[in-house]
């Protein structure tokens, strides 16, 4: 059965979405941005601190259902600059040492509120 996912240490959801899903076998975020759980909004900043604060929000979320960054199975990467590649990269090694999960990274036109990336996970729960 669908279950939806809150914290209050992740930016809420402004839209007709949910911060994430489960079905108590496996956790779908949604598309993470880089914006702080209080709504500063860090589109100025480079795409390594952008990467950090969205791998924060999933952190975040997945830590409200008693897991972390090691249950992660798959993650997708928006990015408005396929150029900026490297340096998402390098921020998001950080979060993935061990065993890191497959990953698609793929550019796009634009991302809501002007920033350039966003960030889904997809999560074993058990």
């Amino acid at each position: 059965m669908k279950r939806t996912i809150s914290t209050s240490d992740a930016p809420a959801a402004v839209g007709a979405y949910s911060q994430a899903t489960t079905n108590g076998d496996v956790i779908f975020t949604a598309g993470q941005i880089p914006m702080t759980p209080d709504g500063e909004l860090l589109d100025d900043e480079p795409i390594a601190a952008q990467t950090r604060q969205s791998l924060e929000n999933v952190e975040a979320i997945l830590d409200e259902e008693g897991c972390n960054m090691t249950d992660v199975l798959k993650v997708t990467v928006f990015m408005d600059d396929i150029e900026d590649f490297d340096e998402m990269n390098d921020a998001y090694k950080e979060y993935f040492v061990d065993n890191p999960p497959a990953r698609s990274a793929v550019e796009v036109a634009n991302l809501p509120k002007g920033v350039g990336v966003e960030i889904e996970a997809i999560a074993d729960a058990e």
